[in-house]
């Protein structure tokens, strides 16, 4: 590969910035002065003022079915967490939270330009949950929690209503709820306030990636299409937004 694609290949430049910074004398080449047109090697070394640039690894999203008992976090030092549990040869982390006691989808990757757009709240992406709950599930129930359920925020010492969301009863004790905002535990919280606990929860829809088929503790990279119309649905959404 020659030098200068390379380094357009980082995301540092373009080719053509590359090759002004090539003839300027700015990158070095294993601690010597580049030549346009040179071609190097996966072992050869590139640094441009003094910082090595290296190739960007291959973006990867994955979606994964996420057990109970398993937490949504990085760290290490916690045994339940999420990284350790998939064990993905590379470096990912994921997208948004989903609490111990709840089960479902939950996406990571290592792509984070991508992961900010998804979890700004005035983005509206839809997520979708089934929920069991210990009582009869009443037309009122469901009336209420379409309309937005007052909820106390525990960070702002507030209290805050929620956005109107669908919701629709499944069975005696259990309704789906499609919400488009990331409060914690916002579900959970928004039963208590009318009366209810929550039995179960499962995540089974983020935008318009389903869980559908895939097994508790199981992961899947998204498909081309998943991934292409998630970046649209993004881009086309900040753009409304801007």
């Amino acid at each position: 590969m020659r030098i200068n694609v390379f380094i357009s290949s980082t995301g540092y430049c373009s080719r053509r910035e590359a090759d002004r910074l090539i003839s300027s004398g700015e990158v070095l080449l294993n601690g010597a002065k580049a030549l346009l047109g040179t071609n190097i090697g996966e072992n050869d070394i590139v640094t441009i003022d003094g910082k090595r640039i290296e190739k960007k690894p291959e973006t990867v999203y994955l979606a994964f079915n996420k057990p109970r008992g398993v937490e949504s976090t990085t760290e290490h030092s916690n045994p339940d967490n999420i990284i350790d549990f998939i064990g993905y040869p590379e470096r990912v982390f994921p997208i948004g939270r989903l609490d111990k006691n709840s089960s479902g989808l939950i996406l990571l990757t290592n792509d984070g330009t991508i992961v900010n757009k998804i979890l700004r709240s005035e983005f509206e992406h839809e997520k979708e949950y089934l929920v069991d709950v210990d009582k009869p599930v009443t037309e009122s129930f469901i009336k209420a929690m379409s309309a937005g359920v007052r909820i106390f925020n525990p960070v702002r010492q507030s209290w805050i209503k929620t956005k109107p969301c669908q919701v629709k009863m499944l069975s005696p004790h259990s309704f789906s709820i499609v919400l488009t905002q990331g409060i914690n535990l916002q579900i959970r919280r928004m039963t208590h306030e009318l009366g209810y606990r929550v039995l179960k929860l499962k995540r089974i829809r983020i935008m318009h990636i389903k869980l559908q088929g895939l097994l508790s503790g199981k992961w899947r990279t998204l498909t081309e299409s998943e991934v292409n119309k998630l970046k649209e649905a993004i881009d086309k959404k900040g753009s409304s937004n801007e």
